[in-house]
């Protein structure tokens, strides 16, 4: 997997190895550090699956390397290919283990029948042979012996599948998410003069057909580091709305203080759309 994380208007990409994936999120270990709650760009490669898994995600915990992420903004088909991976990475195995104990039990049996046929010929041999056990029918493994062994198997790969979820969840009780009690509300025009990068949106494709264009106002909430956090549209198309929280992601604030102190505000943003025909943005 790839992390991108924007720094200074400059993006920056961290290779990592994902522990686990779920439809809220990912734990990993990267080659560099994160910050608790900074925004990052992911690309995920899952295996048995052809197309790479590319959203956003807030980090919320972060220690020695290792890093936990929740996914933001996460598509239905994105979390419908999530299942689909999970679905076959707890394909139970072929059936060559009940063969092999099947095989096994033949030989065994074949072996105890055999023990009892001796050699009794001779002249002075006068004691009768003992008598030989009747030889049992060989049985094909039952099914319920391979539906057992399936759901061992299962189990095994759930219980590890939840195993580094459930150590992220422990940490993120060291890193709480700010609840809004300290939120100052901003007007737009005083945060557009604080506004460091800008990342202008791309006119969605879906939305060419019915030339549709306006502007979008979103909520947005700039991190104490200036970085934006939470948005919600409050207008417009969704397919515009999608287009302009994408570019949103990327915008970098110079921090709002309050008393000398960096905090959490809320404001409002306005993305304008034009159709092709009078420009792209």
């Amino acid at each position: 997997m790839d992390v991108t994380v924007l720094r200074s208007g400059i993006p920056d990409t961290l290779p990592g190895r994902s522990v686990n994936v779920c439809e809220r999120g990912i734990a990993a270990v990267l080659s560099g550090e994160l910050t608790p709650g900074e925004p990052v760009g992911l690309e995920v490669r899952l295996p048995l699956i052809a197309t790479p898994l590319r959203t956003r995600a807030l980090v919320r915990h972060y220690d020695r390397l290792r890093c936990g992420m929740e996914f933001v903004g996460l598509s239905s088909e994105q979390q419908a290919a999530i299942r689909d991976w999970a679905e076959l990475s707890k394909a139970p195995a072929e059936s060559d283990t009940g063969r092999s104990a099947e095989d096994a039990s033949e030989d065994i049996e074949d072996k105890e029948d055999g023990g009892f046929h001796r050699d009794v010929s001779g002249p002075d041999n006068s004691e009768p042979p003992p008598p030989s056990r009747p030889r049992r029918k060989r049985r094909r493994a039952p099914w319920t012996l391979l539906l057992i062994t399936a759901a061992v198997l299962a189990s095994v790969l759930w219980w590890r599948w939840n195993r580094g979820w459930e150590e992220l969840e422990a940490g993120l009780a060291s890193h709480p998410v700010a609840n809004g009690e300290n939120r100052a509300r901003v007007p737009a025009e005083v945060m557009e003069k604080l506004l460091l990068h800008r990342v202008d949106p791309d006119y969605p494709a879906a939305a060419r057909p019915a030339r549709l264009q306006g502007v979008i106002v979103l909520d947005v909430v700039v991190g104490p580091d200036g970085s934006v956090v939470q948005m919600r549209p409050l207008n417009g198309p969704e397919v515009l709305s999608r287009a302009a929280m994408e570019a949103l992601r990327w915008w970098k604030f110079q921090p709002y203080r309050v008393n000398g102190q960096a905090v959490e505000v809320e404001t409002t943003v306005a993305v304008e759309f034009k159709s092709p025909e009078i420009g792209n943005k």
